[in-house]
Formats: structure tokens, C-alpha cells, sequence
């Protein structure tokens, strides 16, 4: 039996409380795996009075999480603070710069200082491992930086925020409104106060970077992807969405082209025989296309205390197995100068299916006129539905399209045309259809 290794956990909230119960419960379990303890020795947070309902005898306390990661008596330093900059950012670097191994839930610090870090980490020929960064308890990330050698990835896409998921969910299945939607996802703790990182898309931006920089081999690029929030989507586009056989889902979605790797974050219609469909209120599901393997689909809870730390206490397994000697793994597949420069394909070039949705004025000619922008723009379309406002005297109706693969740019002139032509009564709605298994 080796020398136990000495955890450092800074930040106790929900996560952190929830690795030191579980490694408290689980000790016997994880020593006969890991042939070594895990064993916490010090640990930093906001306030020590707090009640935690975690037992902490015997472990030092450090009210500074930086003076944790450079003098703590610790083998490996584990971040739960968060953020980009600041404390999270410092004590990280500290402990990899003291040659300290790294474990983070930190999705915004690696998108933002990630290759940084990984070069510190790999100087010091330490780990610096992030499971429960993306997708929270799903081990998506072993699998693409460990399991999948030899395979060739295609694309890489999925649901990675539980509260979009949640509010598409419910919106579908009760027929509520968007707003009030998120209302009561505040109320019952799924949402945050201000919700704009994970409704307007930037957390789901942060975890795809993540993975495109492992299912590509680039430098991570989140300043390249393209991004759509859910907070335009209405119970017209459900109901639209349903009666053509699509579900509606925030997707992020990395593929590589013949003009570059394509990164993108908007709500997306999948069909609704597809698996990914079925992907219900707070669970996130991460698809990966390769050259040998298919397509393999990774499904699970995407966030909270137990399910983030199932994924921390994965990496510090990881960590107590490793032998001194040992050559680790690259921290994004491969070493930081090996890793390609990002080249961005246009969005704009994005070839598909689309949905959209006119509000349009009842009136003769229109539909002659929207007919014409489409086939101005070589748009061939798949299906057309016309639906009455449903308000007696309404002088509106609404027409839905569904065109065969074309470009994003040839819909977004087509839908600027039809603007320009003055028959629009409400913004044209426009959301993509992806393939889906």
C-alpha cells in the first residue's frame, strides 16, 4: 500500500462539501482501488463557521486559497472556486508552478488561461485533470483525450447546459412561456439569480471549446464560436417544432470542414425519433462521430453536488494510481506546441436544413413574394405550412418553412430580403435542423 495522497480542496460549496463526504464515506472502497488513501489534509473557504455538514477534524485550514496551493501539505490541489481570473486563476498556478498535481471543475478558467496552465503543467510534468469541468458527472472527457486513441473525430456536439434543458423541457411538455419558465427554474434553484452565462449560451460556449481543442488537436479558441441563446424561443416554435417531428435543443456543436473547424451554440431541432431527443430536463448528453469507433453517445447528469463530484473524486483516482516516473498524458490530448492553430470556418458557409417562422401581413402577393426570395437564393424548400393568427379580425398569418441542406447565408439574404419587402409583422425566427442520432 503507497503513501496516502494529501488532498488541498479550496472552495466548499455544494461540490466541495460533496468530495469531502464522499471521500470520507467511500475511504475503504477507494483505497482498495487506488492502492493508496485519499486523504484531505487542508482545505480554504469563505468562512469557517459555517455549518457544512461535513466533518473536518484534523485538517488544516487556509483562509487564503493561494497560501493552500504553494504551502499547503498537500500532493494534489483542487479548485472549486471558480471564475476566469482571480483567486481560482492564481492558486492554480501556484500549485502547478510548486509542481503540485491540479484538479478543476473550472470550465470558464480553462477556456480562458487553459494552454497556459496545461504548459505549466506539463514543465512540471504534473496533472492537470478537469472531468467535472464539462458535462459534470459524465466522463467525457477520459474518453476523448484517453479511450478514443486511433479514432479520427468527425464532430463532436450535445447538450451541455441543464438549464436550458430544463427550461426547453418544461416549455414543451406544459406549455408555458419562456419567461415564466425560468421564473420557476430560479425559484427551485436550476437557474441563477442573473441567468444570462447559461440562457444566452457562454457556458456551453466555454465546454465545447474545451472539447473541440481535444476532438481536433487546436488551440482552444471560445472567441470563435458562434452563439444563440434560447431566450427568443417561444411556444409557437415548440408547437412548429412538434407538428414537423422535431424537438427543440440548445446544442453546441464542433465539426470539421474543408474550410476549417466549425464552432457553434444555438438552439437547434432535432428530430424526434433521434436519441438525443429524449435528453429531459437538467441531464446533458454529449455525442462523438469518429472514423472507427461510429458514433458513440454519452448521457447522464450534467451538474450538481453529487455529479460533479463523482467526476473531481474520478481525477484524484487518476492521480493516486499514477507512479513517480510516470510519463502523463498532454492535458488537452496532446502537448501544448504540438497543438494546431485554430482555423475558423465561416458560419455563414454552415450548410443544413433550417426552420423558419414568418409572421407575415394576410394579405395577396406575400406568399408569391416570400416564394421568390427563397428561390432568389437557390433555397429549396422541403415543407410549407400556413397557419391563421387565430384572432378574429387579424390581419396576419404565419408561414413555416423547412428547407433542404443549404447555406446560412443564402437564409439569412432570403430573410433580409423578405424584411426589406415590408411584409414582416414580427423578427423571422430562423433555427437550424441538425443531424442526430
Amino acid at each position: 500500500m503507497g503513501e496516502a495522497l494529501r488532498v488541498g480542496i479550496a472552495g466548499l460549496g455544494t461540490v466541495g462539501a460533496s468530495v469531502v463526504r464522499v471521500l470520507t464515506e467511500k475511504a475503504g472502497e477507494l483505497t482498495r482501488q487506488c492502492g493508496r488513501e485519499l486523504r484531505v489534509t487542508a482545505v480554504s473557504a469563505r468562512s469557517r463557521g459555517k455549518d457544512r455538514g461535513i466533518a473536518l477534524d484534523g485538517v488544516a485550514w487556509f483562509d487564503d486559497p493561494v497560501e493552500l496551493a504553494r504551502k499547503g501539505d498537500i500532493d494534489v490541489f483542487v479548485e472549486l472556486i471558480g471564475g476566469d481570473e482571480g483567486p481560482a486563476r492564481v492558486a492554480v498556478k501556484a500549485a502547478l508552478e510548486a509542481g503540485r498535481h491540479v484538479v478543476t471543475a473550472n470550465k470558464a478558467l480553462l477556456a480562458a488561461h487553459g494552454l497556459s496552465l496545461a504548459e505549466a503543467a506539463e514543465k512540471k510534468g504534473v496533472l492537470l485533470n478537469y472531468e467535472a469541468a464539462v458535462a459534470g458527472g459524465i466522463p467525457v472527457i477520459k474518453t476523448m483525450r484517453e479511450s478514443l486513441a486511433g479514432n479520427t473525430i468527425s464532430r463532436v456536439f450535445g447538450i451541455l447546459n441543464g438549464t436550458c434543458n430544463y427550461i426547453l423541457t418544461r416549455m414543451e411538455q406544459e406549455g408555458i412561456s419562456f419567461s415564466d419558465c425560468l421564473a420557476d427554474a430560479q425559484r427551485l434553484g436550476y437557474a441563477e439569480a442573473d441567468p444570462t452565462f447559461d440562457i444566452e449560451g457562454q457556458d456551453t460556449a466555454h465546454k465545447l471549446s474545451i472539447l473541440t481543442s481535444l476532438a481536433f488537436g487546436t488551440r482552444i479558441a471560445p472567441g470563435a464560436i458562434y452563439m444563440e441563446g434560447i431566450s427568443n424561443i417561444t411556444q409557437a416554435d415548440i408547437r412548429a417544432a412538434a407538428e414537423l417531428g422535431y424537438r427543440i435543443k440548445l446544442l453546441g456543436v464542433a465539426q470539421r470542414t474543408d474550410s476549417g473547424i466549425e464552432q457553434r451554440v444555438h438552439p437547434t431541432m432535432v428530430p424526434t425519433a433521434s436519441v438525443i431527443a429524449q435528453v429531459h430536463g437538467v441531464t446533458n448528453a454529449v455525442a462523438i462521430e469518429t472514423d472507427i469507433l461510429g458514433e458513440l453517445l454519452l448521457s447522464g447528469p450534467g451538474a450538481g453536488g453529487n455529479a460533479t463530484a463523482s467526476a473531481v473524486i474520478g481525477d484524484l483516482a487518476d492521480i493516486a494510481k499514477s507512479r513517480p516516473g510516470f510519463q502523463h498524458g498532454p492535458v488537452f490530448g496532446r502537448p501544448v506546441k504540438e497543438l494546431l492553430p485554430y482555423k475558423k470556418a465561416g458560419i455563414r458557409a454552415h450548410a443544413g436544413g433550417y426552420f423558419i417562422r414568418l409572421t407575415v401581413h394576410d394579405r395577396i402577393g406575400v406568399f408569391a413574394a416570400i416564394a421568390k426570395r427563397m428561390a432568389d437564393n437557390d433555397i429549396s424548400l422541403e415543407s410549407i405550412v400556413q397557419h391563421a393568427d387565430g384572432q378574429d379580425g387579424a390581419d396576419r398569418k404565419t408561414v413555416i418553412l423547412v428547407t433542404h441542406e443549404t447555406t446560412e447565408s443564402a437564409v439569412r439574404k432570403a430573410v433580409e430580403g423578405i424584411t426589406r419587402d415590408g411584409h414582416l409583422i414580427d423578427k423571422a425566427q430562423v433555427i437550424r435542423i441538425e443531424r442526430a442520432a
